[in-house]
């Protein structure tokens, strides 16, 4: 890597502004997709809510839409920062207990 940077101190002084300008159009960006799934979350709580107290057809369809666009960003979001869930772990099986029999001497 040390064989690919410039030996000249003005030229490293201007790749490191380029990358913490990179970091902060990127960091920005993730915020706002942060506060996008916030927004998302409240208005999905509200029309919960909402559905709760009144079945609505339509109030249905639109929470359904929403879940599956917040699923969506989450799952995006958790990519771009590195947060992706671990593969489910299965649960070993529960041996069943079965009775031993009486013994011989009992009638």
């Amino acid at each position: 890597m040390h064989s690919l940077l410039p030996d000249d101190i003005d030229e490293l002084k201007r790749l490191l502004a380029e990358q913490e300008a990179l970091n902060r159009a990127l960091l920005e960006k993730l915020n706002e997709r942060e506060r996008e799934i916030d927004h998302l979350q409240a208005q999905l709580d509200k029309l919960r809510r909402m559905n709760f107290g009144s079945r609505s057809e339509k109030v249905s369809r639109r929470i359904a839409q929403m879940e599956a666009d917040l699923k969506q960003l989450q799952k995006e979001s958790d990519i771009l920062t590195g947060r992706v869930d671990d593969p489910a772990v299965q649960r070993p099986l529960r041996q069943t207990r079965t009775r031993k029999p009486f013994p011989e001497s009992l009638p």
